[in-house]
């Protein structure tokens, strides 16, 4: 909708609204917006403040006009003070010092960036492109599991997809056996979607073979999981949608071989993704580079705070790491000097990212790329590919 002048203002009232209370997760609950979205949804009342926070962030990201766009457009100037004050949670007076623009200009510019962002809500709420309500129930389900990407070892997983599934396995007497090796095998993925993924695995196995034994091995290989059993016949799963939008998710297939009795299903990695350590207290952030990063091969971990950021700095060593300038407690310069101290992480590359405009201090103080906020998704591509990430 080009014509903002059609949208109720009583509606763009309740998105400047929502808008300020984008980190509040009770106040947004209470948003009459939250009316607006599939009220087919059993769990609407319990996670409609994270969809609607969703669809805000995403809205927000539509007005990211691209780096083609010259950088004193009035298109990127909205777009910059839109981000700066509800993402990166700076004052509008502070996002525009800035941007270099008066207070009078600041206040007219988020305005229109409010109109903007309700046009889009609008739009999205009234469209006439129906896809299946079973989709829209999938991608609710997929908000509410969040970006919940952490370290875990691949025994505790399954151990946690196993506890419910015992429970059928003892109904049908069929005796589960584990072979893992003696070192833990660390993940880092999305600890809810790969136990859900294990736990209807292992369901649809049980159900439908009810072999007589049933045999999982742990691999350190691509091939995470080989589950075994014997069955004249081959069986292939039947996966609900919702398990194959994790898999793809998490970058996980499932791989069948069959052979004199016995059949193997592997669940296996289908890439090597590189590992972005995010250290930012704005969480805002880490939904938007999971977003950027989605459809590339790279998985984003982000840790809000700088003292846990080090102890999981030496011990996962990841590809890259993205350091925020302004943290509380230590900041975001002391930790990079850290890093750049210690034997176990003085080469992993440091891209700072932030709204203080410092490069030069940032590469004096060992930093490998500088980044300012508010980033977009081709000015990060950039910086990965030209780390060799």
């Amino acid at each position: 909708m080009s014509d903002n002048q059609e949208l109720p203002e009583n509606f763009i009232d309740q998105v400047k609204e929502a808008l300020e209370k984008l980190y509040d997760f009770q106040a947004l609950q209470k948003s009459l917006l939250i009316q607006k979205l599939d009220s087919q949804q059993s769990d609407i009342q319990t996670h409609g403040a994270r969809q609607l926070r969703s669809l805000l962030f995403d809205a927000i990201e539509t007005l990211n006009p691209g780096q083609n766009v010259a950088t004193h457009s009035r298109t990127v100037r909205i777009y910059n003070l839109i981000y700066m004050h509800y993402v990166g949670r700076l004052t509008i007076q502070q996002a525009a010092w800035e941007l270099g623009l008066s207070l009078r200009q600041a206040y007219r510019d988020i305005r229109r960036g409010q109109e903007l962002v309700s046009a889009i809500l609008w739009h999205k709420f009234h469209s006439e492109d129906a896809s299946p309500r079973q989709d829209t129930s999938i991608n609710a389900e997929l908000t509410r599991l969040g970006d919940n990407t952490t370290i875990a070892t691949l025994q505790d997983i399954l151990d946690s997809a196993i506890r419910p599934i015992q429970i059928l396995a003892d109904k049908y007497d069929i005796p589960i056996q584990i072979e893992s090796p003696t070192s833990p095998i660390l993940l880092t993925t999305n600890l809810t979607m790969a136990q859900q993924i294990f736990t209807h695995i292992l369901s649809q196995i049980i159900q439908q073979v009810r072999p007589a034994s049933l045999s999982i091995q742990l691999t350190e290989d691509s091939n995470l999981v080989r589950m075994t059993y014997a069955s004249d016949t081959q069986f292939v799963l039947h996966i609900k949608p919702i398990i194959q939008q994790m898999m793809d998710q998490i970058a996980w297939e499932i791989q069948y071989k069959a052979g004199e009795g016995l059949q193997e299903i592997c669940l296996r990695s289908t890439q090597r993704s590189a590992l972005i350590l995010l250290i930012d207290d704005n969480e805002g952030l880490a939904h938007l580079l999971q977003r950027y990063l989605t459809d590339e091969a790279y998985t984003v971990m982000s840790v809000p705070n700088t003292e846990d950021g080090l102890d999981i700095i030496q011990q996962l060593q990841p590809d890259a790491v993205i350091l925020d300038v302004m943290m509380p407690g230590i900041d975001g310069w002391e930790i990079l000097q850290r890093l750049r101290t210690k034997r176990e992480t003085k080469f992993i590359p440091v891209i700072i990212c932030s709204v203080i405009n410092d490069p030069e201090l940032a590469f004096a103080l060992g930093a490998s790329r500088y980044v300012s906020k508010p980033v977009t998704r081709e000015a990060l591509l950039l910086v990965l590919n030209d780390l060799q990430i």
